[in-house]
């Protein structure tokens, strides 16, 4: 014995038989169901939902690194102190503004190269730290007037 089921788009509804133009006017016009992406703001990728993911990610980075940099075997590096971290321009890359607390301006040029060695272990760290598939790329900016000498 064959079992029939209504081809797709034949109009039929499953389970009633009612036509699906019936249905249709059972609702008045823009009230039907719609299916919501993430790119319309409903559901799980809602614009307060993502910004608050996106700074508490900040936020981890910036402890993280603040601890780390605390910790390192290099002075030039321990000097240095986290003022702020932000996406750049997503979450997939952080811009992280540091601070070189009592390094005179003629040294930031070395506080730079030996952040430029340490980049790959802050990111494997800042990696350990996180919640992620794929840890951000990081990118250092020394903020101007923050050196104290």
């Amino acid at each position: 014995m064959r079992h029939h089921s209504p081809q797709r788009g034949s109009g039929e509804a499953l389970s009633t038989g009612r036509l699906e133009a019936d249905w249709g006017s059972t609702f008045p016009h823009g009230a039907r169901r719609r299916r919501f992406s993430r790119r319309d703001g409903a559901g799980a990728g809602a614009p307060d939902e993502h910004n608050h993911k996106t700074m508490q990610l900040c936020r981890q980075v910036a402890v993280t690194l603040d601890e780390v940099l605390a910790e390192c075997g290099d002075p030039l590096l321990q000097g240095l102190r986290v003022l702020n971290v932000e996406p750049a321009p997503d979450v997939s890359r952080l811009r992280v503004t540091l601070a070189a607390d009592g390094e005179p301006a003629e040294t930031l040029p070395l506080v730079e190269d030996h952040l430029a060695r340490a980049s790959a272990h802050l990111r494997g760290e800042v990696a350990q730290a996180i919640t992620r598939k794929r840890a951000p790329s990081l990118v250092y900016f020394i903020a101007p007037g923050e050196t104290g000498a």
